[in-house]
């Protein structure tokens, strides 16, 4: 009797302001390619990749929205049905990343999800390659506690540290996902382990 796991497909968004590098970090991780061009997103950019989380296939959607205002009504279809999100802002820019409290209260108003005060969220900070930073690494791990978030930084340019915050994207989406295919059809039993090398605790 084959008892193999069908693949789970995990929606992750990614917002953030225009120019963060949003776009960026995902080529990075996906196709692992970087380019100096900027070329700002119009509407959405999206990306695929199929992981192996313990014995789950996970196919992972990436989801980049526009960090610009003209865009912002194409979230409210768009964040429906995500099961974690990234906010993502560049550490030489402290705008950028003030902004993220509004980006979160929007993705929690237009997504609906279901469990709000419990959701996963991850906070990314980008572009630690330049010297110019502006927001340090206790500002953006203090305000991430205090959202209940985790939090990761690393640059796509010189590919540092890019790899992990997608990887505990994809977990706590993974446990986000069975969490509720377990409330509705008892179908799934559930573990949630923070795993050693994250730096905050993950509600999800």
């Amino acid at each position: 009797m084959n008892d193999r796991r069908s693949p789970v497909t995990l929606k992750i968004i990614l917002i953030g302001s225009s120019g963060v590098g949003k776009s960026s970090f995902m080529n990075r991780y996906v196709n692992h390619r970087f380019t100096n061009m900027y070329r700002a997103t119009v509407g959405t950019d999206f990306l695929s990749k199929t992981l192996q989380i313990d014995e789950d296939t996970v196919n992972l959607q990436l989801w980049d929205t526009a960090g610009t205002e003209r865009f912002q009504s194409l979230g409210t279809p768009l964040y429906r049905g995500a099961h974690c999100c990234m906010l993502v802002f560049d550490v030489t820019s402290t705008a950028s990343f003030s902004a993220l409290e509004q980006w979160r209260k929007e993705f929690l108003i237009q997504g609906e999800p279901e469990d709000p005060q419990h959701f996963p969220f991850i906070v990314l900070g980008n572009k630690t390659d330049l010297s110019n930073r502006e927001v340090s690494v206790s500002k953006a791990l203090r305000w991430s506690e205090e959202m209940g978030a985790e939090y990761f930084e690393g640059s796509a340019k010189e590919d540092l540290d890019v790899e992990k915050p997608f990887l505990r994207a994809a977990q706590c989406g993974l446990q986000q996902y069975k969490k509720h295919t377990l409330e509705n059809t008892g179908h799934f039993q559930i573990t949630c382990e923070q795993p050693r090398e994250t730096r905050n605790t993950c509600e999800c």
